[in-house]
């Protein structure tokens, strides 16, 4: 490999190390490939709680089994996360991003020809620990391939493929699992990623280029230690506690967290004066747009781990319609996402900053108390058109939040810091969808009754669902107020910035290297 100092902001290089104008449309295909491994990671979080009936029939798994089939993909995927992020800052984003692609694709092969659930369990925890390597890289790809000046453009795409990945995995987990294509009932969830990952591999060693941070840096063996210790000891109780009846040690490990994460923060602090390599970059705090993007984020997380969870029970368990019929019904809410986002990042949040994210908060809000009337008005004979309404208001509200908040938070991030500051974005919605998963046994289980006749079940929830979205609500009035503490515009989006000056402060950055 031969290295060249260059600046993607205003050019970059091709295979021959001649230069090309930053207009080469190359990066808009490499912006394609990892779009499109993002939107494969989106889609499976979501795709295989549709298939778990089928999966339950066809491989006579055990309810602990099922737990863990979806519980290892999350713990895995949370884990590694922020040491992902930093392998590609230290070993490079593009090699970091392939090898996630193809042990991903390696990863759901082993899924879809598991002989057994004990193999699939093992499969869906690789493939956990593969999207933890790839997913990071994505937004520091983008980071690093595109100037300030379109970075906005580019995040909307990002949020509008966030939308469609949303509703996208239960619609098609319904599709595959009732074609039955060839017979392989749930397998064909895991093996449509094969296609999908080859094409991702094979084009993104030609078209994406490889960018790492501009000195020498070490992986903090410690850190990882303590973070993925840190996660587990949280994450786990949260996943198992239901099924195992919240017990004693379940607290005890949560709150046993708490001292891990400080020890970790007292190690960081220490690592970066010794060396400068730590594991978690915490001068990114320092940096107010990301941490008070982080809090944003987080909060964010918990709200969309109970929505879409308690909806698709509401739909398929209260109401009694078909995974297809769920699915479908998620349309609207996936079309109004995508478009909002769009809007947002290239239309509204140049104009108006940080009131577009804030107002999106608010609709969302709005959306959420609409649908509870509408709950409500409707019981259990409600229609999938008369949810239309509240879905498109909450999917608008989610579009104007989901893009430009990722924008304002790595808005200000030094290049070479931007795979740490990726992976600890992913970290804080996992950690934020996990809680909100433990939140749904509290605020969705527990107003419904332990035994309840077949008559008795669609009311209870119903109920329960209103209750729940109440607690969504309340979230999204939570979101507003944290948002007060981000910047009233992202630094690209500052009228007047000068974004001539750019170029020479990457090309102090960031070293991108030609193959």
């Amino acid at each position: 490999m031969t290295s060249t100092e260059s600046t993607l902001s205003s050019s970059t290089a091709d295979a021959d190390g001649r230069a090309t104008p930053a207009g080469d449309r190359r990066r808009w295909f490499a912006l394609a490939i990892v779009m499109t491994a993002a939107f494969m990671d989106l889609v499976d979080v979501t795709i295989v709680n549709i298939a778990i009936p089928s999966i339950q029939r066809d491989e006579g798994a055990s309810f602990s089994q099922i737990q863990w089939i979806t519980a290892g993909y999350a713990l895995a995927f949370a884990a590694g996360l922020i040491t992902g992020g930093r392998l590609g800052d230290i070993h490079g984003r593009k090699r970091l991003f392939l090898i996630g692609v193809g042990g991903f694709t390696l990863a759901s092969a082993l899924c879809g020809f598991a002989a057994n659930p004990d193999m699939l369990v093992a499969s869906r925890i690789l493939q956990g620990a593969m999207a933890a390597m790839m997913v990071p890289q994505v937004l520091s790809i983008v980071h690093a391939t595109f100037p300030a000046k379109e970075r906005g453009k580019v995040f909307g795409l990002f949020g509008a493929v966030v939308g469609l990945g949303a509703v996208s995995g239960p619609l098609l987990g319904a599709l595959l699992t009732e074609w039955n294509l060839f017979g392989l009932e749930w397998r064909p969830i895991f093996l449509i990623n094969l296609p999908v990952g080859v094409g991702a591999l094979l084009l993104g060693r030609r078209y994406i280029k490889e960018s790492k941070a501009p000195r020498a840096l070490r992986l903090d063996l410690v850190g990882v230690a303590l973070v993925t210790l840190g996660l587990l000891m949280l994450l786990y109780p949260l996943t198992r506690g239901r099924e195992l009846g919240w017990p004693l040690w379940g607290f005890a490990s949560m709150a046993g967290a708490l001292l891990v994460f400080a020890a970790l923060v007292a190690y960081e602090k220490r690592k970066a004066a010794l060396d400068g390599s730590p594991l978690v970059e915490l001068s990114l705090f320092r940096v107010k747009s990301f941490a008070a993007g982080i809090a944003v984020q987080t909060v964010f997380g918990v709200g969309l781990g109970v929505f879409f969870l308690v909806w698709t029970l509401y739909m398929q368990v209260g109401l009694g319609w078909s995974a297809l019929r769920a699915g479908l019904t998620g349309v609207p809410f996936s079309l109004a996402v995508s478009t909002a986002a769009g809007m947002s990042v290239q239309k509204l949040v140049p104009r108006f900053g940080r009131k577009v994210l804030q107002a999106g908060a608010l609709v969302m809000a709005a959306g959420v108390l609409l649908y509870i009337a509408e709950a409500h008005r409707y019981g259990s004979s409600i229609a999938a058109w008369q949810m239309a309404l509240p879905l498109v208001v909450m999917g608008a509200g989610m579009g104007l939040i989901v893009a430009p908040l990722t924008d304002a938070v790595l808005s200000e991030v030094p290049r070479e810091h931007s795979g740490s500051a990726s992976g600890l974005i992913s970290t804080v919605q996992q950690m934020g969808n996990a809680l909100g998963l433990g939140l749904v046994s509290v605020v969705f289980f527990g107003e419904i009754g332990d035994r309840l006749t077949p008559a008795q079940t669609g009311p209870a929830f119903v109920r329960a669902f209103q209750h729940a979205l109440g607690w969504v609500a309340a979230v999204m009035a939570v979101i507003f107020l944290l948002m007060f503490a981000l910047p009233k515009r992202p630094a690209q989006h500052v009228e007047g910035a000068d974004t001539e000056a750019e170029p020479a402060a990457a090309e102090e950055r960031d070293r991108v290297l030609v193959p």
